[in-house]
C-alpha cells in the first residue's frame, strides 16, 4: 500500500516538473520572439513614447506655361503652434500671439491652455510675422516654415488653373486634376521628450525631409491668354454681358493656348466675394452656391444651344452622307412649315433662290431645315454620334458637362428641323471647338487638353502626355469642302467682321436664344480658324446675354478678329493673299 502511494506521488511530481519545464520553455520562446524577431517594432513603440512629431509641408509643384512663365508657385509661410507642457509664461505667450496674429484673446487662450501634445494656433502666417514671433524666444511656442500656394498673375486663367485649400490640396481646375503629380510628400520633425512630454535639452531634432511635388507644364500661353482676357473684358463691359468665354486652340492636336471665362476671380483670394454680390442675409449654403457659380468654367462645365455655328455640323453630316452638294439649289420664302409649325428665317422676306454654298454664307434656316429633313432623324443622330458629339471630349479638367440631346426615337420632324440650325439641344463650347477643329483639320478627332508633360524640380522628364492622333471622323474631301465653305462665309457672307487683313479666315457666326424664349435674351458667338486652307489656330468667342445689339456677326466676330490680329503674327502664321 505504501509503495503504491509512493509511486503515485512520484508520478505526480514528474508531471508537475514536466509542466513547469514546458511553461519555462514557452516563456523563453516568447522572450526570444519579442527580443529578437519583434525588437524593431517595440523599439519604435518605445521611441514614439518619447518623440513629438511635427509635419513639414512639401512644396507643391509649379504650373508652367509653354513659354516658361510660372502660373502657379509657392510662398514660404509659417505655422505657429504651442506645446502646453513646455510653456513657462502662459500670459506672455497669449499676449504675444494675440498681438502678432491678430486673433482674439478668447481663441488664443483656449488653444494655449489646452492640454495636448501640440496645439496649432494658426497656419499660413506670413513669414515676416513668423520670424517676429520666433525672435521672442518664448518657451513652448513653435514656429515651423510651411508653403502656401501663390499665383503671380492673380486672376489669369483662374477657372482653368483652379486653386488649393488650406491643406495645400487642389480644389478645382488643373490643381485638382493633376493632384497626384503636384502634391509632393510631406516631411516630419521628430523631437525627443521625457515621460512628461518636455523636450530634452541637448537632443538634436531628427528630420525626415519633405519631397517637393513635380512641375506641370501646360499648353496655355501667357501672352495669348492675356490678349484674350483683355478683349473679353472689353466686350463684357461694353455689352454689359453676363459672361464672355474665349477658347483658342490648335485644331491639329487639340492643345489649348487660351481659355478665358470673364469675369474671372482672384486665385490668391478665391473665397472673397465680389463687391457687387450682396451677401447680407445669405445662409452658408447660399454663399457656397454663389462661390461655385463664380468658380465655374463656362466653356467646359456649362452647356448652351449653339445656334448657327452648329450649321457646320449639319453641313458636315449631310456632305458625308451624300445628301447635299455645294451646288444644290434651294428656295427661301422667309419661312418653312414643318408639320403644324411655321419656322422663320432671320431674313423676314427670305433669301429667294440660292445654292447650298450661298445658304451657309447667308446662314439661312430654311436651307438647313431642308438639309436636315433630307438626312433624317436616324442619319442626323448617327452623324452626331460618329462626330463625337454625344460623348464628352475627355478634356483634362474636372466637371465636363455632356451633351443634352433628344433620344433617337423621340426626334420628330419639328425636332429635326430645329436641331439642323442648332436649337432644341445643348452642347458645351469646348465640345463645339473640338468638333469644328476635327472637321477642318482634315477630319481627325482631337482631344482638347492643357497638360503637356510632368518634370521634376531639376527639369527631368517624368511623364509626357500623349493624346494620340484620334480616329478619322470626316473624310479629307468633306473636310476640304467645309474649309472652302467656311472661308466663303467670312469672305462673302455673315462673318465678314471676322476678316483679318493678310490672312485667309474661315468661320461661322451664331445668335441663339437662351431659355426660356420669352425672356428675349441671346448668346452671340463666332467660331473662326486660320489659315483657312491649312488651319493652325481656331478660336471661339461666346458673349452671354449682351445688351443692345446682340447679333454674333456684329459683336462676337470683331472680338475674335482683334484677337487674331494680335496672335496670328505672334504664332508666326504667314500672311497670304485673301480671296477676292
Amino acid at each position: 500500500m505504501f509503495e503504491k502511494t509512493k509511486t503515485y506521488h512520484r508520478r505526480k511530481i514528474v508531471i508537475v516538473f514536466f509542466l513547469c519545464v514546458l511553461m519555462l520553455a514557452g516563456l523563453m520562446g516568447r522572450l526570444v520572439y519579442l527580443m529578437v524577431f519583434r525588437s524593431d517594432y517595440y523599439q519604435e513603440k518605445a521611441d514614439a513614447l518619447h518623440e513629438r512629431e511635427r509635419s513639414i509641408k512639401a512644396a507643391r509643384g509649379k504650373i508652367i506655361d509653354q513659354t516658361g512663365k510660372v502660373l502657379a508657385t509657392n510662398r514660404t509661410v509659417c505655422t505657429v503652434s504651442v506645446i502646453h507642457s513646455q510653456i513657462k509664461e502662459p500670459e506672455q505667450v497669449i499676449s504675444v500671439l494675440c498681438k502678432e496674429l491678430g486673433m482674439s484673446e478668447e481663441t488664443v487662450r483656449k488653444r494655449v491652455e489646452k492640454r495636448s501634445s501640440i496645439e496649432r494656433i494658426k497656419a499660413n502666417v506670413d513669414k515676416e510675422i513668423g520670424d517676429r514671433i520666433r525672435n521672442y524666444d518664448l518657451a513652448g511656442v513653435k514656429v515651423d516654415e510651411d508653403f502656401k500656394r501663390y499665383y503671380p498673375y492673380d486672376s489669369l486663367a483662374s477657372k482653368v488653373l483652379g486653386f488649393t485649400g488650406g491643406d495645400n490640396q487642389g480644389i478645382i481646375g488643373l490643381e485638382v486634376y493633376y493632384e497626384e503629380y503636384l502634391k509632393g510628400i510631406d516631411g516630419t520633425i521628430l523631437t525627443q521628450t521625457d515621460a512628461r512630454g518636455v523636450e530634452l535639452d541637448g537632443e538634436a531634432e531628427e528630420r525626415i525631409e519633405a519631397v517637393a511635388g513635380n512641375n506641370l507644364h501646360v499648353t496655355l500661353d501667357y501672352n495669348i491668354q492675356m490678349y484674350c482676357e483683355q478683349a473679353a473684358k472689353k466686350v463684357l463691359e461694353e455689352k454689359e454681358a453676363e459672361y464672355v468665354s474665349v477658347i483658342i486652340m490648335n485644331p491639329q492636336d487639340g492643345a489649348i493656348y487660351a481659355n478665358v471665362n470673364v469675369p474671372e476671380f482672384d486665385l490668391n483670394h478665391p473665397f472673397v466675394m465680389s463687391e457687387t454680390v450682396d451677401i447680407a442675409g445669405m445662409t452658408e449654403q447660399q454663399k457656397n452656391d454663389v462661390l461655385n457659380r463664380v468658380w465655374r468654367n463656362q466653356s467646359v462645365n456649362d452647356t448652351y444651344e449653339p445656334g448657327s455655328t452648329f450649321k457646320i455640323i449639319t453641313s458636315t453630316i449631310a456632305l458625308e452622307e451624300g445628301k447635299v452638294s455645294t451646288t444644290d439649289g434651294f428656295s427661301c420664302p422667309g419661312f418653312v412649315v414643318v408639320e403644324d409649325r411655321k419656322i422663320r428665317c432671320h431674313k423676314v422676306r427670305g433669301h429667294g433662290s440660292q445654292t447650298f454654298a450661298q445658304g451657309i454664307q447667308n446662314s439661312c434656316n430654311p436651307v438647313f431645315i431642308n438639309v436636315g429633313l433630307r438626312v433624317g432623324a436616324d442619319g442626323f443622330y448617327d452623324g452626331m454620334k460618329s462626330l463625337g458629339l454625344l460623348s464628352k471630349t475627355g478634356i483634362d479638367i474636372p466637371g465636363e458637362a455632356g451633351t443634352i440631346m433628344h433620344k433617337k426615337e423621340t426626334i420628330g420632324l419639328v425636332e429635326l428641323a430645329t436641331m439642323s440650325f442648332g436649337q432644341s439641344f445643348q452642347i458645351t463650347p469646348m465640345q463645339l471647338a473640338a468638333t469644328v477643329s476635327s472637321i477642318v483639320n482634315g477630319g481627325m478627332r482631337v482631344t482638347p487638353h492643357f497638360a503637356k508633360e510632368i518634370r521634376d524640380g531639376e527639369g527631368k522628364l517624368i511623364k509626357k502626355f500623349d493624346y494620340g492622333t484620334g480616329e478619322r471622323i470626316v473624310s479629307e474631301e468633306t473636310s476640304a469642302t467645309m474649309r472652302e465653305l467656311l472661308e466663303s462665309v467670312v469672305a462673302e457672307g455673315g462673318g465678314s467682321k471676322g476678316q483679318v487683313e493678310g490672312y485667309r479666315i474661315g468661320g461661322k457666326t451664331a445668335t441663339s436664344q437662351t431659355l426660356p424664349r420669352s425672356a428675349k435674351q441671346y448668346i452671340s458667338s463666332f467660331v473662326g480658324f486660320a489659315p483657312a486652307d491649312d488651319p493652325k489656330v481656331l478660336g471661339l468667342v461666346i458673349i452671354a446675354k449682351p445688351t443692345g445689339v446682340y447679333y454674333g456677326g456684329t459683336i462676337a466676330a470683331p472680338v475674335l478678329q482683334s484677337i487674331f490680329e494680335n496672335i496670328l503674327p505672334y504664332l508666326d502664321i504667314e500672311t497670304v493673299e485673301t480671296l477676292e
